[in-house]
């Protein structure tokens, strides 16, 4: 399983495509060989799930910051409770509409209100979207999967208890219960963990491991005081901690997002397994009006009502419109249920063989296990509707939600921009061409002489360090696609390049050659504290500044078959081959690279005296 799970996640990445098609796909392959609950066993494999679940929802709340509301608060809090009561309204609606039972309507509505990071957090990376869109779903899917998971739970125990007041006091206790334990515990747990972090009770190498035990053990213990609270409680629990003031968390951050990738590809492989082809035949017709409604009508209408009069733009609320995929929360807390259905079911056959104390104990006994038995009958289709629903929905937002995004000027799904870190006279030069051939740009200095120029220059620039909390965290990269770390402080060029490698990829992180660095091993910088040196010949901040001081300038050439890079190296010896562009798109050069001989367009710093 984990094999196939890492294997369908690259291929998703080289294909630029949702990993969770492939995984699902997979998944479905393999549930037809041999069934994940005949290895694992129905107990194992459910309890695995809802652990696994619980610690994807606490990595992901782990990057909630609430500084990323400033501006978008009363756009988030909509869409993290008045989107969802609508959103409950009109799929239990359109459930109904699609020939399922009002009982299991309203339990369908509640547990599709969710989006969840495992679908959200892919599409973003692949998109790339603006801070505001991205915070928005990343807020709205992190968040509302505890809230769909307990809005489920109510409305599951109101099924079970049946009658319209007795649903509605279980349901008032329960939401009671799970709301102040949740609370509780996030205030002890997270606490403790505080506390060891303040005090440095947990060495560095400990710390991921340690926030996961916290994690599992809120959630074990949430979960035997109130049944599915555990997942509000880590959730909560993640963003108590993400936004405590001063703790540093950046290595529990790296282990999780590891161990996330990891379990979601799992996760999806092993619930796909479970639904077979015939289930799906069966369950298509209703399934197919069904997500329609959800795409066409559902989504839209609960985005539109609930955004209205918000800080959010036109083109946002059009954006987070058409962007709802489910995930693993709607697969995996359906599966339970299902489960769970059929335990109640049984549990109440078994009392009414018993009897009660008098004759109309018994009936009313006989008419519950009946009512139960019915429910079951008619939740067969349940697990099989909710997987097409996730397959439809992450193909069809996945798939397409890029085009729409671009259009809308929120994303692009192929970022072509560079980003500078620092402003010299050179930077603002290969800045202004690159501009000039459709390569957006964005120079990041606290020089005012230098933020200065680039304005006048008519270019985007951010007065900042490029290590600022700002520039790492809440900086709009929208469309960048690489970095190339230029300041005169070699060490802050290598850090740069790190840090931005996490967004950008390695790959696409680069820095100036250092300055007065020998060859040999006692000199050498360590490999993991550097990055890609960038341009050819590579040349130091200092060294390429004193060409520009000697009157070299940045220029353009078109190569061709006619005119050709040798042809052109042998015109310009001493030229710095600084970026080639193709198809819109900017590539850093390095002398370890292959430059294309031609069909491109060079953007070199020569001596403008010779003819290009």
């Amino acid at each position: 399983m984990l094999a196939v799970g890492a294997l369908c996640q690259l291929a998703a990445y080289r294909l630029r495509i949702p990993s969770i098609l492939l995984l699902l796909v997979a998944g479905f392959a393999l549930g037809q060989v041999v069934s994940p609950e005949s290895i694992l066993g129905r107990d194992v494999l459910f309890g695995g799930v809802s652990l696994a679940v619980g610690i994807i929802l606490f990595e992901g709340s782990l990057s909630l910051r609430f500084r990323e509301l400033r501006g978008l608060s009363r756009s988030v809090w909509r869409l993290c409770s008045v989107t969802v009561l609508i959103a409950w309204v009109l799929i239990t609606a359109a459930a109904m509409v699609a020939g399922v039972e009002w009982e299991l309507a309203l339990l369908v509505g509640a547990l599709l209100v969710v989006t969840g990071p495992t679908v959200i957090a892919p599409i973003v990376r692949q998109l790339r979207p603006t801070r505001r869109v991205s915070s928005m779903l990343r807020w709205e899917g992190i968040v509302v999967d505890p809230i769909g998971a307990v809005l489920a739970v109510l409305v599951f125990q109101a099924i079970i208890v049946g009658g319209s007041e007795g649903a509605f006091t279980t349901a008032a206790v329960t939401l009671a219960r799970t709301v102040g334990i949740s609370a509780v515990l996030t205030l002890v747990i997270g606490g403790l963990l505080e506390l060891a972090m303040r005090r440095h009770v947990i060495p560095d190498f400990l710390e991921g491991v340690a926030f996961l035990a916290g994690a599992v053990g809120a959630l074990v213990l949430s979960n035997q005081l109130q049944a599915e609270s555990g997942l509000l409680t880590v959730t909560m629990l993640g963003i108590y901690l993400a936004n405590r003031p001063g703790l540093r968390l950046e290595h529990v951050r790296e282990f999780k997002e590891n161990l996330q990738v990891l379990i979601v590809g799992t996760l999806f492989v092993l619930l796909a397994g479970r639904v077979t082809p015939a289930e799906v035949v069966a369950v298509a017709p209703t399934a197919l009006v069904f997500v329609v409604l959800l795409i066409l009508v559902v989504r839209p209408a609960s985005v539109w009502l609930s955004l209205l009069g918000t800080e959010a733009t036109r083109a946002e609320r059009t954006l987070m419109a058409f962007m709802a995929p489910r995930g693993i929360v709607a697969a995996a807390v359906t599966s339970i249920f299902a489960l769970e259905i059929d335990h109640a079911a049984e549990r109440a056959a078994e009392e009414a063989d018993l009897g009660g104390e008098t004759p109309l104990e018994t009936l009313a006994l006989e008419a519950d296990a009946e009512r139960l038995q019915a429910l079951v009958e008619a939740s067969a289709d349940l697990v099989p509707l909710v997987f097409v629903t996730i397959v439809v929905t992450v193909a069809v937002y996945g798939l397409g939600v890029g085009r729409l995004a671009e259009r809308l000027g929120l994303a692009t799904t192929t970022p072509n921009g560079v980003l500078f870190a620092g402003a010299p006279t050179w930077a603002r030069q290969a800045a202004e061409m690159l501009n000039g051939l459709g390569v957006p740009t964005l120079l990041v200095s606290l020089a005012p002489g230098e933020v200065s120029q680039a304005r006048m220059a008519g270019l985007r620039v951010e007065r900042t360090h490029i290590l600022s909390e700002y520039a790492v965290e809440d900086m709009e990269l929208a469309g960048i696609g690489s970095l190339v770390a230029a300041t005169f402080d070699d060490d802050t060029n290598s850090t740069a390049a790190r840090e931005f490698g996490r967004t950008l990829g390695s790959q696409h992180s680069y820095q100036l050659r250092r300055q007065g660095v020998g060859t040999r091993s006692t000199q050498r910088t360590a490999t993991r504290l550097t990055a890609p040196v960038a341009f050819d010949p590579p040349l130091s901040a200092p060294e390429l500044e004193q060409l520009v001081r000697e009157g070299m300038q940045v220029r353009r050439t078109k190569l061709t078959e006619q005119h050709t890079l040798a042809q052109f190296r042998e015109r310009q010896p001493d030229a710095v081959q600084l970026f080639y562009v193709q198809g819109g798109r900017a590539q850093v050069v390095t002398a370890d690279g292959t430059t294309p001989p031609s069909g491109v367009t060079l953007v070199t710093l020569v001596r403008p005296r010779r003819e290009m």
